[in-house]
């Protein structure tokens, strides 16, 4: 496998939306570390896009206030330094008739439909664009499969197709983007890439197998 030299950290809170993300952005991220991120991936507006809970409690963002919110999580996160890049993921559809057939005992009042979802997808889209920043549309990424239904565990989650496409489709933009360096696996420098002794044996008995940067053996080859 290729040893790339690069250090994942996820950051997933379940439920979150973009304006509890506003209130601990500078504890995520902050200006006075002494490393900043190479790449950042924001993936907001799922949670945003639900409708309104009449008691005015639960994950609703307004529109304008997620496009407010999304345009100062990049504005900061631009500012954390010069090589620091920035990819915004949009929210994803959903399965309508499985939501609507699916009722829950713990939540009250659920709301959540793909035309809501585009709705907040075109909105990310769009201040991407004006702000000159990369972005995956999920929503036309999934939507336009003709088995789109299968991308979803429950209607909402993405399953292992739709976590494909996702991969897919973020690989996409790290080979197109004209960054330097690039942060695209194959143009990575590969970590500790030298032979050893300790590798596996070839055929001819005398040398070892460097296994650096082997991809065959991968179920899903990569572009």
């Amino acid at each position: 496998m290729k040893t790339i030299g690069a250090d994942i950290v996820l950051r997933g809170y379940n439920g979150w939306n973009s304006r509890r993300a506003i209130e601990v952005l500078d504890q995520v991220f902050p200006k006075d570390a002494s490393s900043q991120p190479s790449l950042i991936i924001v993936y907001f507006g799922g949670n945003d896009s639900m409708g309104p809970h009449s008691s005015g409690l639960g994950p609703h963002v307004p529109l304008p206030e997620y496009i407010e919110n999304m345009r100062k999580i990049a504005t900061y996160l631009q500012g954390l330094s010069d090589t620091t890049r920035i990819l915004f993921l949009t929210c994803p559809p959903v399965d309508d008739v499985r939501l609507c057939d699916d009722t829950s005992s713990i939540c009250s009042g659920l709301d959540r439909t793909s035309e809501l979802c585009r709705t907040y997808s075109d909105a990310c889209v769009e201040l991407c664009n004006e702000m000159g920043i990369k972005v995956v549309d999920l929503w036309t990424a999934i939507q336009k499969r003709d088995d789109y239904l299968t991308c979803f565990t429950d209607g909402v989650h993405l399953s292992g197709e739709g976590s494909k496409i996702v991969a897919e489709e973020i690989l996409k933009v790290l080979k197109e983007a004209e960054w330097k360096p690039s942060l695209h696996w194959k143009s990575m420098p590969t970590e500790f890439s030298e032979d050893s002794p300790y590798d596996l044996v070839y055929s001819d008995g005398k040398t070892t197998l460097n296994p650096s940067d082997w991809t065959f053996h991968r179920e899903i080859q990569w572009d």
